[in-house]
């Protein structure tokens, strides 16, 4: 049988994926961008990968006729200002086209809409269930709150707070009610609900055991470090304050943080867990959520993490856009120097970034990520998702992986940092040279202003930079 996956490069999506394969399903994985998405080797037979852009309809007839399940796993949460109607329309578009297939289910993953008052991002949750709802299949809507795993945004949200914070002044949304659940719990309940009648047509919330405040969420997390935090709430502060205090501690983007914190006052309380007996899940507690969450951290097995998606940086982002470095009209600073051993060059560029640093002038890199933080980008937080792979989509702190090749020796990386133009980094070995090539493809005058004022700070860091990366064992 056919299962179609929308989002399968998304945070679910990836994770859901292999245990579909495992279960038997053939699997058609709908991707915006089929250079981002980098299935295991062992499963490639068993799927097939088709571009499909919700919002544009020319694009749905990329969608075979002949499936017989499908997922709705898209998410536009702080994209645009009218990420609302962008997600009703794709709604929309998607259920049209599905009524012309041979699917019988489709599943969806939506939020816990249970209080009167809802968020922007609420709203637009129930509207795009009542839009899939008026197809001519089955609809299985199953509503989570806070999703807790390794790379999930809540989780990476509460590690930030909660390990770089022991004194916390925040503001009173963080008494609001909340019932976590658990990754694995999730991926478990989607797969179970495919192809079971009992389970067409009805709606369902999922949750943990635990109804938690925010506050007792980053205090258990503290506990569960062994560290000593400290919590206060004041009701003076603003819905705008509250983003910026996510956005400047956190590794969010000011967006997501606003969006964040509007569903942050509302409770997100299932009114039942029907569904967690009637598949006969006990459901991990919160404590034991992030007990599992550090393991598959600790073992560099995250499979799948929020950071890597279009969410947490440049809106609208294709690879196939930018992968071809401009060359005329630009800024280029090029260096090259000979490689003692290729191999282990090969090794510390594939380790830049995160937190093995930029090998030279880290306080260099540091600050230039708090500068783009005030103007509104991305900063140094996200880091990568893998200490030691990386793959085209990937972030590494503020740039996104557009080629990554260590058979042909090569790196690219595109900046999402706030620019007055566009730049490249670009790592190739050739023989026994690196060369390392920065372009910059500037924006009008001030563009222009801005290369000639950093290229100081460029020859001290590039030039440093590749030194180390020629060098067997460099210390950052």
């Amino acid at each position: 049988m056919k299962v179609l996956l929308t989002g399968a490069t998304g945070y679910i999506g990836k994770r859901l994926l292999p245990v579909l394969v495992d279960k038997g399903y053939y699997v058609i994985c709908c991707v915006r961008d089929r250079n981002k998405f980098h299935p295991e080797e062992s499963i490639k037979d068993r799927i097939n990968i088709v571009e499909v852009d919700l919002n544009n309809k020319n694009t749905l007839t990329n969608i075979p006729k002949d499936i017989d399940f499908a997922y709705y796993l898209v998410h536009s949460m702080s994209t645009s200002k009218d990420f609302d109607e962008l997600e009703r329309r794709s709604a929309i578009n998607f259920r049209e086209r599905l009524n012309e297939t041979n699917a019988k289910q489709v599943i969806y993953l939506s939020g816990i809409v249970n209080s009167q008052t809802l968020s922007k991002h609420l709203n637009s949750r129930k509207n795009v269930e009542i839009e899939l709802g008026k197809g001519k299949y089955a609809l299985t809507t199953v509503r989570a709150g806070i999703i807790i795993g390794s790379g999930s945004a809540s989780f990476e949200i509460i590690r930030d707070l909660v390990e770089k914070l022991p004194i916390m002044v925040t503001p009173k949304w963080l008494n609001t009610k909340c019932q976590p659940i658990g990754i694995s719990d999730v991926i478990k309940i989607l797969t179970e609900i495919l192809n079971n009648e009992k389970m067409f047509n009805r709606n369902f919330d999922i949750a943990g055991d635990e109804i938690l405040s925010y506050k007792e969420m980053l205090l258990e997390f503290a506990s569960v470090r062994g560290l000593k935090r400290h919590i206060w709430t004041i009701p003076v502060m603003t819905p705008k304050l509250s983003s910026y205090w996510l956005y400047f501690i956190t590794s969010t983007s000011y967006k997501l943080a606003t969006s964040l914190v509007d569903s942050m006052k509302v409770e997100v309380v299932a009114k039942n867990n029907e569904l967690i007996r009637l598949l006969n899940i006990k459901p991990l507690s919160y404590r034991d959520s992030i007990k599992q969450a550090f393991k598959k951290i600790e073992q560099n097995e995250i499979v799948s993490s929020w950071k890597d998606s279009t969410v947490s940086g440049r809106l609208d982002f294709k690879i196939s856009d930018y992968i071809k470095v401009p060359k005329y009209g630009c800024y280029k600073d090029i260096r090259q120097r000979r490689v003692i051993d290729v191999s282990s060059c090969i090794e510390n560029i594939w380790r830049i970034g995160g937190e093995t640093g930029w090998y030279y002038a880290n306080w260099l890199w540091k600050v230039r990520g708090f500068i783009d933080k005030v103007f509104g980008g991305v900063g140094l937080r996200r880091g990568r998702t893998n200490t030691c792979n990386i793959q085209a989509g990937d972030t590494l702190d503020f740039w996104r992986v557009l080629y990554a090749n260590k058979a042909e020796k090569r790196l690219l990386l595109f900046a999402e940092m706030k620019l007055p133009g566009e730049a490249w980094l670009e790592f190739q070995i050739e023989g026994d040279r690196l060369i390392q090539i920065a372009t910059f493809r500037p924006k009008g005058l001030f563009g222009r202003i801005y290369w000639h004022a950093v290229l100081p700070l460029h020859s001290i860091i590039f030039k440093g930079l590749i030194k180390k990366l020629t060098t067997q064992n460099p210390q950052p």
